[in-house]
C-alpha cells in the first residue's frame, strides 16, 4: 500500500505550493476542499492511502468516505478526522463539493502542547468513529474556524502559529464533544487502564507496511504477557469493558488489515498471511472465510 509523505501530498493536490514551514515547529496549511478538487487529476475520488500526517476536513456535499474497511455515508454535511495509522479516502457523490481541510504533522502540536500524545487523544484513538454527520449550525461554526485559520495563515502576525494550533485544538476539542460521553470519557480505574494498554499494545502492531513486515502479537498468552497479567484476568477485564474476548478483538483487527491488503495492495495471498503470522496459507484462508464467510480470493476480486 502506498504512503503519502508531505512531499507526495503536494506534488499530487497542490504543486503550485511550496511545502511549508520549518521543521522545528512541525508542519501545517488549510486548504479550499473545492480547489482541491478541481486539480485532483481523478476527481471522482480523493486518494486512498496511509498518510503520514493529520488530517482535519469539514465536508460539504455527499459522499462515501472509506475509513480502513468501514463505509460511511456523508449526506449533506460532516467533520472527519485522519491519522497517519488508518488509510481512507472519500468518493464525492454529487458534482457540488465544498468545504475545508487542514493537515499538520505530530510535531506542530506536540505532548507539550496536547498533554498528551495525539494517538492517545479520543479524537484520535485507534477503533474510534472519525466521522461525525454535522447540522447547519455546526457546519456554520466550523467554517467560522477555518475561515480564521485562512485568514491567519496568510498574515504576518508573528505569533500567527501558535494562534493556528489554538484552531487547529478548538476544532480536536469540536469532535471530541460530538463523541458519545462513553468514548470521550477519560479512563480511570485499573481495568479501564488495562484494557486500554491492550487497545494500544493491540494497535501498535499496524499497519502492515511491507510483506517483510511481520505480527509479533498473536495470542492472547503473547498480549497477556507483554501486559504482564494473567491470561485468564486480561480475557476477564476485555469481556466486561467491550463484550469481546481477548481472541475476539485480536482477531477482528487481524481481519479488518487482511481487508485492507487484499484490497489496497497487489501482495499475493501468501505474504499477506504471513506477514499477519500464519504458518501455513490454508490456516489463513480458514480464518479470513470463517469471519467473513468468503475466501480471501473472492474478497479481493
Amino acid at each position: 500500500m502506498k504512503t503519502s509523505t508531505l512531499e507526495d501530498f503536494y506534488k499530487e493536490v497542490a504543486p503550485h505550493i511550496a511545502a511549508g514551514i520549518s521543521k522545528e515547529i512541525g508542519h501545517f496549511n488549510v486548504f479550499s476542499i473545492a480547489e482541491t478538487i478541481a486539480r485532483v487529476k481523478e476527481k471522482n475520488q480523493m486518494p486512498y492511502n496511509r498518510r503520514t500526517f493529520y488530517k482535519i476536513s469539514l465536508i460539504k456535499g455527499r459522499n462515501k468516505a472509506e475509513y480502513a474497511d468501514k463505509v460511511i455515508d456523508i449526506q449533506e454535511q460532516a467533520l472527519l478526522f485522519a491519522t497517519p495509522k488508518v488509510p481512507y479516502h472519500y468518493v464525492p457523490l454529487d458534482e457540488y463539493q465544498d468545504g475545508y481541510f487542514c493537515i499538520f504533522t505530530d510535531e506542530f502540536l506536540n505532548r507539550n502542547i496536547t498533554g498528551m500524545a495525539l494517538d492517545e487523544l479520543p479524537i484520535f484513538k485507534p477503533g474510534g468513529y472519525p466521522v461525525f454527520q454535522l447540522t447547519a449550525q455546526e457546519s456554520q461554526e466550523l467554517t467560522i474556524i477555518f475561515d480564521k485559520m485562512n485568514r491567519e495563515l496568510s498574515g504576518n502576525y508573528a505569533f500567527k502559529y501558535d494562534l493556528l494550533r489554538n484552531y487547529v485544538l478548538e476544532l480536536i476539542h469540536y469532535g471530541q464533544k460530538l463523541q458519545p460521553a462513553t468514548v470521550a470519557q477519560p479512563l480511570h480505574n485499573a481495568s479501564a487502564r488495562v484494557t486500554a494498554l491492550f487497545i494500544e499494545l493491540l494497535e501498535r502492531q499496524f499497519p502492515i507496511e511491507s510483506p517483510r513486515q511481520q505480527l509479533q502479537l498473536r495470542t492472547a498468552k503473547d498480549y497477556a504477557g507483554r501486559l504482564a497479567v494473567h491470561v485468564n484476568h486480561l480475557n476477564k477485564v476485555l469481556k466486561e469493558a467491550t463484550g469481546k474476548t481477548t481472541t475476539e478483538l485480536i482477531s477482528g483487527r487481524v481481519i479488518q488489515e487482511a481487508k485492507i491488503l487484499l484490497k489496497q495492495t497487489d501482495w499475493n495471498i501468501s505474504e499477506i498471511s504471513d506477514s499477519l503470522g500464519f504458518e501455513e496459507l490454508a490456516h489463513f484462508s480458514n480464518f479470513f472465510r470463517k469471519q467473513t464467510s468468503v475466501a480471501p480470493l473472492a474478497f479481493r476480486s
